[in-house]
């Protein structure tokens, strides 16, 4: 993956990964990005817009549901991307992998919402997931 796919600097900086369909993208998705940002210290949030999600149906247009990431995440330090449309990837540890190799130096922490820690367990290589960076 090339470094242009990176949303932001990434070397020695502790960034949330924050993953979703985001559809519709609302307050409560900041609130959870701002909590984690301050109660982790962490330096930037990266609001991911799932190009898909094998346990969900009807998730909205892409553009759509990435428009309303970009208006809600209103801060300098969120930055949202489209990376798993521009790759084609639809898991999110193949997501995270791609992140994680393109990154080296980031400490990278997984930022999920109660309602899909409830199915974690089904998605595709959680075990792997959670293996590779911490959840919060």
């Amino acid at each position: 993956m090339s470094r242009a796919f990176l949303p932001g600097p990434s070397a020695g900086l502790r960034i949330g990964l924050f993953g979703g369909s985001f559809n519709p993208a609302h307050s409560g998705h900041f609130h959870v990005a701002s909590t984690a940002m301050k109660r982790l210290r962490l330096d930037w949030v990266w609001w991911i817009v799932a190009r898909g999600n094998p346990l969900k149906t009807g998730h909205g247009d892409f553009s759509n549901r990435f428009q309303s990431a970009a208006a809600v995440a209103d801060h300098p330090r969120m930055r949202v991307t489209d990376i798993e449309a521009r790759l084609g990837l639809t898991y999110s540890y193949r997501t995270l992998s791609t992140l994680t190799a393109a990154a080296p130096e980031a400490k990278f922490v997984w930022l999920m919402g109660a309602d899909n820690m409830v199915n974690f367990h089904l998605w595709g290589e959680w075990q792997e997931i959670a293996d590779m960076m911490p959840i919060a």
